[in-house]
């Protein structure tokens, strides 16, 4: 699996300021909902909804998960790499990025909040 992960990780590095998450956050409801702690990165390369979520929230971040979702299908077949390992390297920097008080998911499935220190990330992350 750590094979797979290499290319991902490349191509994903490549894209700089192209990649989802810097995407997604040119939306203000997106700003909004992670500053309050309602959505935070998950290891998977996807957003959460972290407790309950209104419909306007839930449809949020089905946009944005559907928009990285098609970033990573498109990047992971030009780097012949697989979707999966695609987006769990662009979940593993997601989650790096995440700034003290922002939410991130642990790979126990248990919502964090980022202190100073660095987030608890996926074994498999490079």
């Amino acid at each position: 699996m750590r094979n797979a992960i290499l290319p991902a990780l490349a191509a994903l590095a490549a894209l700089g300021p192209m990649a989802a998450p810097a995407l997604a956050q040119r939306d203000p409801a997106y700003a909004a909902a992670r500053a309050a702690g309602k959505i935070g990165e998950q290891p998977d390369g996807y957003l959460g909804i972290v407790g309950p979520a209104d419909k306007a929230l839930q449809d949020l971040v089905n946009d944005i998960n559907i928009k990285r979702r098609a970033i990573y299908t498109e990047k992971a077949k030009e780097n012949n790499a697989t979707l999966e390992a695609y987006a769990l390297t662009a979940g593993c920097q997601a989650i790096a990025r995440t700034v003290p008080g922002e939410k991130y998911m642990a790979p126990d499935g248990s919502w964090q909040t980022r202190g100073a220190g660095p987030p608890i990330r996926d074994p498999r992350c490079p």
